[in-house]
């Protein structure tokens, strides 16, 4: 037996798991340089590719905890910028920059919590939500799928035009109708796993670049 069952003993498996997050190159990368998790290179790369952020910029970050995405963007945005980060887990850390945190369920925002931060509309807006895993891929798919339409309904109103948009997910049956969907609304739409992700997960990025924001109407009947 591997010890499965048995409190407190490791199956190989879990072991095997817990030795390649160890020596994970980016796990690594993230201690020897002071950053709060190995997710920071995902947004890094992607920021790099697609240049989602620029000085000055107004930015909301949904499931910001703990941290890491907003640290680095509000390095991007410099001392000009506005960063506004919402999760159901506190960030500890406190960081340079201007920005407001609201501990709460993104699912249970209006939008109008952010009207003052924001008052001509976010210039980004980016999504690191995840659920808690089942283990069961289609449930987690969908779960994700979830999390993903509810950063998309807040990109669609609060986002000024010409805004970015990055949310995650977990790739699954219903992805590609979920990036078609967002299509109609953003000049350019590009599917990304920066090589930051760990190439067993399901996880990607839809990355929206130039929200129509006044062409809606014409974007929907396209």
């Amino acid at each position: 037996m591997d010890g499965a069952g048995i409190p407190g003993a490791t199956t190989r498996f879990g072991k095997k798991k817990a030795m390649r997050k160890l020596h994970d190159r980016y796990f690594r990368q993230a201690k020897r340089e002071g950053r709060l998790a190995r997710s920071v290179y995902k947004l890094e790369e992607l920021d790099r590719r697609e240049r989602l952020f620029r000085p000055g910029d107004t930015v909301l970050d949904l499931g910001a905890s703990p941290g890491s995405w907003l640290e680095y963007i509000l390095e991007a945005v410099g001392p000009e910028g506005v960063v506004c980060a919402v999760d159901i887990r506190p960030i500890h850390k406190k960081f340079k920059g201007k920005a407001t945190f609201l501990l709460c369920d993104a699912r249970e925002l209006s939008g109008d919590e952010f009207a003052a931060q924001a008052p001509d509309g976010f210039d980004a807006l980016v999504s690191d939500m995840a659920p808690n895993t089942s283990g069961i891929r289609i449930v987690d798919q969908s779960r994700s799928l979830d999390l993903g339409r509810t950063a998309f309904a807040l990109a669609l109103r609060l986002l000024r035009k010409g805004g970015n948009f990055v949310c995650k997910v977990f790739c699954g049956p219903e992805t590609g109708a979920f990036r078609s969907e967002i299509l109609r609304y953003f000049r350019t739409v590009r599917f990304r796993k920066p090589s930051a992700c760990r190439e067993e997960s399901m996880e990607a990025y839809i990355v929206g670049l130039d929200f129509l924001a006044g062409d809606l109407k014409q974007a929907v009947s396209k």
